[in-house]
């Protein structure tokens, strides 16, 4: 059995608009994803986990599972209805009365300022392919910054390459638009140069506490040894991992990364140019973030693909459908060797220790690590308020594991999220893909612990991976 560091923090992640519902209540303003759920008419975000009302309870099942950290975020609408603007005071009371309920508790915020769920306004208006957004952006995290003193962790994102490519490569987020590079790239710089500016505001001001970002960041392997597989994985390598260190460590992106990203989008008949300006606010932030925050599900084994852009994403749980070919990049291929969730999610923790020392060895100005966001999406069974999870832990086993190894041989990784602290609404999945620690009856809000739950608060108490 491998342990864990004394003080590794072991936390529970959640996301406002996955946990909160009240979409509609407090003064809330409505973000797109209001209106794109309405329309597709699978689900929405109501009630979702009730975390608007129900926090009193799942605080009080952290403290009694020894859950000591909540990763969560703050709904940029529910504070500014308009993304900018007049103030919501009764949004800002709520954030009061959930930080002052995790003191009670003793558990520790680590708090995120966007999570997916930019005000309708300005979503309406170009999101972050308006740099007049990174404007109002950067505003709402100096409010939080000044308002919350109660947090000492800020995360400014979660998962901008995701937010990027959901909305302009696959097409899973509004406004559904696919395979246009040219604005995922866009995307991704903007949000972090917007980052980078917040960052420097945190900083400058010598607010209390820590600042980081969150990426999800999942390993890409080739195929073979062929030197074509070899180069598709590199492309696709770039675009969603080095592109995202470069920017936060660098301050800038590297020859390399930029000779592939140039690859990239020539083969997709565009290209981008980036503001020089920007690189100024980044390079200073690059030495002065306290954190990175570690996103990590899954690993991908890329090979040459030379066709037109075709994918189809895998949101019902029936394995073996999902696609995932870009041009100009390359194909995702599957691995039947390897283990995968129902939604084709290849379980790979070697990948997460590859990735940890990988870090460590290209970017040793990153500080320190906490790993924001791991879990086991699983069709959870309930019986008669009994979950037998053991997939979900033997999953966690394994990750915690190469988690302890990389920091045996010098990673500096504070602790762990698992995704999710309870049972939450899923952007694509809606709720049959569950990952909490907590199963929700999602009709009467009941909390049940499931047995994955007490394996966790074993691991938190003792710090040995059992």
């Amino acid at each position: 059995m491998r342990n864990l560091p004394k003080d590794f923090i072991m936390g529970g992640a959640t996301a406002a608009y996955q946990a909160e519902g009240a979409t509609m209540e407090g003064g809330k303003g409505p973000v797109a994803w209001d209106e794109f759920l309405i329309e597709k008419g699978r689900y929405t975000a109501e009630p979702a986990s009730d975390f608007y009302h129900q926090f009193p309870i799942d605080l009080e099942l952290c403290e009694k599972f020894k859950i000591d950290s909540i990763r969560m975020s703050i709904a940029w609408s529910r504070i500014f209805p308009n993304g900018f603007g007049e103030v919501n005071q009764e949004g800002v009371d709520y954030y009061h009365s959930v930080f002052a309920e995790c003191r009670k508790r003793n558990v520790m915020p680590f708090v995120t300022i966007h999570h997916f769920d930019t005000p309708k306004t300005l979503f309406d208006n170009g999101d972050f392919l308006n740099r007049e957004n990174v404007e109002h952006f950067v505003n709402f995290a100096k409010f939080c910054f000044e308002e919350f003193t109660e947090v000492h962790y800020w995360s400014t994102f979660n998962e901008i390459y995701p937010v990027a490519t959901n909305q302009y490569l696959t097409g899973a987020f509004p406004p559904e638009i696919q395979f246009d590079l040219k604005k995922t790239v866009t995307c991704l710089h903007n949000m972090m140069w917007a980052h980078a500016r917040a960052v420097n505001i945190f900083k400058e001001n010598n607010y209390e506490g820590e600042i980081g970002v969150v990426h999800s960041l999942e390993p890409k392997y080739p195929a073979s040894d062929s030197p074509e597989d070899l180069h598709a994985a590199m492309l696709d390598d770039a675009l969603s991992v080095k592109f995202l260190l470069d920017a936060t460590y660098l301050g800038y992106y590297s020859n390399s990364t930029m000779d592939a990203i140039t690859e990239i989008l020539e083969a997709n008949e565009t290209s981008v140019e980036f503001d020089e300006n920007d690189f100024i606010e980044m390079k200073k932030a690059a030495t002065r973030n306290d954190y990175l925050g570690i996103n990590n599900y899954h690993s991908h084994w890329v090979k040459e693909y030379k066709g037109e852009s075709t994918l189809h994403y895998n949101t019902t749980g029936k394995k073996g459908t999902q696609v995932y070919k870009i041009k100009g990049i390359g194909e995702r291929i599957k691995r039947d060797d390897l283990p995968k969730t129902d939604w084709d999610w290849i379980i790979y923790p070697e990948g997460l220790y590859d990735l940890l020392v990988r870090i460590k060895q290209d970017y040793p100005n990153y500080n320190k690590i906490y790993i924001t966001e791991n879990g086991m999406g699983y069709k959870d069974h309930f019986e008669e308020g009994i979950i037998m999870d053991e997939p979900r832990i033997d999953y966690l086993r394994g990750y915690f594991n190469s988690i302890s190894r990389a920091i045996e041989d010098g990673v500096n990784v504070k602790g762990y999220f698992i995704w999710s602290l309870m049972d939450v609404f899923s952007w694509v999945n809606g709720y049959n893909k569950r990952y909490g620690l907590f199963y929700v009856d999602f009709e009467t809000q009941k909390r049940y612990p499931k047995e994955s739950a007490y394996w966790y608060k074993l691991v938190s108490e003792t710090k040995t991976i059992i």
